[in-house]
């Protein structure tokens, strides 16, 4: 499992496993039932504390990204569809505010930033 941390960024270390985590999951990259590295063994791959690896896997399970078993591991869960397409719009959102908000700042009227969106989405209302 590739996953990237940044001490540079202000975002905790922790956060940024849960983010990646999550992405891997709800883009398909790890699938139901996938098993997690232990957190001892991800802690060891990342020279960070085990104490961290234990905090994003909490946020995972709370979240119900994954499932741990004692002694067993820790496995990806079932996506509710309905989640994903909530973390999906929720994205696209945050993606569309910093779009939105920096056509204000360039003057780009709504009608000209509509237009330059349906060009990019492909042109298609579906």
């Amino acid at each position: 499992m590739d996953i990237i941390i940044s001490n540079a960024s202000g975002e905790p270390i922790y956060t940024q496993i849960v983010r990646q985590i999550k992405t891997m999951i709800l883009e398909g990259t790890l699938k139901e039932g996938d098993a997690l590295p232990s957190m001892r063994n991800l802690a060891m791959q990342l020279r960070i504390s085990v104490i961290t690896t234990k905090r994003a896997y909490e946020e995972l399970e709370r979240d119900g990204f994954i499932e741990s078993y004692t002694g067993k591991g820790s496995f990806v869960r079932a996506q509710n569809k309905e989640l994903y397409r909530e973390e999906q719009l929720k994205a696209i959102e945050g993606l569309l505010t910093d779009a939105a908000d920096k056509a204000k700042r360039c003057g780009i009227p709504l009608n000209e930033l509509q237009e330059i969106l349906g060009i990019v989405y492909g042109g298609s209302e579906s």
